[in-house]
């Protein structure tokens, strides 16, 4: 029997304050986050997990996590060097483009998986 399980989000100023530890990964560690929004379609459908390398080097055509103007979020979105600006694109034109720095990106996108197609489920990316 299933019973409902409420899991709260909080901030890490509210998990230092009630002594969760809070060090469980460093930010050179690979991470995964599931895709959402149709930004990226058609190579990256909602659902999706993808694996970010903090340490990858960012180029000209690569898929980055960075982030999103001033907000304080977070995008997933090719890197184009145009001219000699950074941009970050969306696949879907419905989305606009934006200019971007290093210091905005916070990783690269290093492999894909749609969960329930095990092995064949999965992308790696390669860059360079």
């Amino acid at each position: 029997m299933s019973r409902k399980i409420d899991i709260p989000v909080m901030d890490e100023q509210a998990l230092i304050q009630r002594d969760f530890p809070t060090n469980g990964c460093t930010s050179e560690e690979a991470y995964v986050l599931m895709v959402l929004g149709d930004s990226m379609l058609p190579e990256f459908e909602e659902g999706e997990v993808i694996l970010i390398d903090p340490n990858g080097t960012p180029c000209d055509g690569a898929y980055v996590v960075a982030r999103d103007g001033d907000k304080e979020e977070y995008i997933l979105r090719q890197l184009r060097i145009l001219g000699g600006a950074w941009y970050l694109v969306p696949l879907n034109d419905l989305y606009p483009s934006q200019p971007t720095s290093v210091q905005g990106m916070k990783g690269v996108v290093v492999q894909k998986n749609r969960p329930g197609l095990g092995r064949k489920g999965r992308k790696f990316y390669e860059y360079g």
